[in-house]
């Protein structure tokens, strides 16, 4: 009851701000939708035959990679130069993989399954807040890197992918925490947005307001989060390549029309 008290009470004082990021969940959605139709397209016109939105290899592929992106939420850790509940962790990656493999609906739908099973197993205690943060500022990272490697998939794409990915993760996390989660926060908990400014402050002394809490904390725990989920990516996504794709290699048990 506690919580859903705390959610009303977020959604009461920021009902603008938490309209607008429920339209940036269905936005990710709906441009995942209509870059996987335009790549199955490209696919028939190219060879003749498309992997179905959901097909059984990528419906496997989304229950096992949250799987997998569920239990790397639980090792986090804080970072020097960022207040310490900003937490990093490397759940992103196997949405990253995934999408990689199977395409940007594949990766953004490991990072909404994942969100998903950390609500219904750990509940929420930022009413609900932060989990919707979490999908936004993933799918922010996990969207351009996917769709760009949908397209064309060659090794100088995926890193210019990851690099994309990267640098939307960086704005879209600044952009997040600056317009709506420390303002959403800071109704919450009744502490205004001074009371994190001055955590910031206390680590750095360059941050004096929120433009530059965001600058110098957000973005750069940011930038690093995706720089290392994208090494990590690089270095483990060649091996794994070969078992994502093995039954997409028969196209006979996996055509099907536009």
């Amino acid at each position: 009851m506690n919580e859903t008290k705390t959610l009303f009470d977020v959604i009461r004082g920021n009902f603008g701000h938490f309209a607008a990021l429920i339209l940036l969940v269905a936005a990710a959605l709906a441009v995942t939708y209509v870059a996987e139709k335009t790549a199955r397209k490209k696919d028939l016109q190219e060879n003749g035959h498309a992997e179905g939105i959901f097909s059984i290899r990528k419906i496997a592929i989304i229950g096992v990679f949250s799987a997998i992106a569920f239990v790397l939420m639980f090792l986090e850790f804080p970072l020097p130069f960022a207040p310490s509940f900003y937490k990093f962790d490397f759940s992103d990656i196997p949405a990253l993989i995934g999408g990689f493999a199977a395409g940007p609906m594949v990766g953004v739908m490991i990072e909404f399954v994942k969100v998903a099973l950390n609500i219904l197993i750990q509940g929420t205690t930022s009413g609900f807040v932060g989990e919707i943060a979490n999908f936004v500022v993933g799918a922010a990272f996990i969207l351009p890197a996917t769709i760009i490697y949908r397209f064309k998939k060659t090794r100088k794409v995926a890193l210019i992918s990851c690099l994309t990915g990267t640098l939307c993760i960086a704005v879209a996390g600044a952009l997040l925490n600056a317009f709506f989660l420390l303002p959403a926060y800071a109704v919450m908990f009744g502490s205004g947005i001074d009371g994190f400014i001055g955590m910031g402050a206390a680590i750095n002394p360059a941050i004096t307001n929120i433009t530059t809490f965001c600058l110098f904390a957000v973005a750069p725990f940011n930038l690093l989060k995706g720089a290392v989920d994208s090494l990590i990516t690089f270095l483990v996504y060649k091996q794994l390549s070969p078992i994502l794709k093995a039954e997409q290699m028969a196209p006979s048990r996996k055509t099907v029309k536009a």
